[in-house]
């Protein structure tokens, strides 16, 4: 399946920002599952310095503002040859080691209420339990937008049963770790054309089985990735996959808006917030 994507993100400031220093993690790679055709990053308001690969094999680029800025508009499109490999990414490929992946983090910390949802897994083998535990996640966590923010912790998500696609990915990653296989959170985009309230971007969940590999898994919609996803960058969790992240100084107050367009042939998508 060839799917085109344009993601815009613009920001406006109620005063000019005097400096700016972001991380884009908006470069799709070829990889297993995916094949970049074509794809190029704009950005006005701002100057784009360096592109370099992260530890996670992330494709970062920086951006910085210095002088009076009151908005600034980032462009990320192209397009990206998908095919479905039932979730299976394979083999571990990356500057972190594997045993990295088992390192909890403060939005993925290993609390009692998560250690009891994995232990009450069943299934012959890893590959069921997390079958399992994805079905679990999705009936226990209704998606609900405007109820937890970036900073939203697996434990507090669980707890409320309420959450977005981040959150789903966060318990289903520190429920695996707790049961010892390696868990990284992915960031990227997935055409759902039935589900117009999808966020601008997706984020879903892999785990490291033994024979397997990397396997994706997403509670948020209780399922494996299948064609229509596109991955754009891993993690410990969602600041190492954030889209865009950094640091603003010289503006008291600012707008974001952000919209995705994802489109297959005839089909089409625009997703906004």
């Amino acid at each position: 399946m060839r799917l085109k994507i344009s993601h815009t993100t613009e920001y406006t400031y109620a005063e000019p920002v005097q400096y700016s220093l972001q991380r884009l993690r908006l470069t799709p790679l070829t990889q297993p599952g995916q094949t970049v055709i074509s794809w190029e990053t704009s950005v006005e308001g701002a100057k784009l310095e360096v592109g370099y690969d992260d530890h996670f094999g992330n494709r970062v680029n920086l951006v910085s503002v210095n002088g009076d800025q009151t908005s600034i508009r980032i462009v990320a499109s192209g397009e990206v040859e998908t095919e479905d490999k039932a979730g299976v990414y394979g083999v571990h490929q990356a500057y972190a080691p594997l045993w990295l992946y088992l390192r909890e983090t403060p939005l993925t910390k290993m609390a009692k209420p998560i250690r009891n949802l994995a232990k009450a897994m069943t299934g012959d083998t890893d590959l069921a339990k997390m079958h399992a535990l994805m079905g679990t996640i999705a009936e226990t966590v209704e998606y609900r937008q405007g109820e937890t923010g970036t900073e939203t912790t697996a434990e507090q998500a669980l707890l409320q049963k309420s959450g977005v696609c981040q959150d789903h990915a966060h318990i289903m990653i520190a429920a695996a770790r707790t049961l010892g296989l390696p868990a990284r959170y992915i960031s990227g985009y997935l055409m759902m054309a039935d589900q117009p309230e999808q966020t601008a971007s997706h984020a879903w969940a892999e785990v490291h089985l033994s024979g397997l590999g990397w396997v994706g898994f997403d509670a948020a919609n209780k399922m494996c990735p299948d064609e229509r996803y596109v991955r754009i960058a891993c993690g410990l969790d969602y600041r190492d996959a954030a889209p865009i992240s950094g640091l603003i100084h010289g503006s008291s107050s600012e707008a974001l808006k952000v919209s995705v367009t994802v489109e297959q042939q005839e089909q089409s998508q625009t997703q906004s917030q």
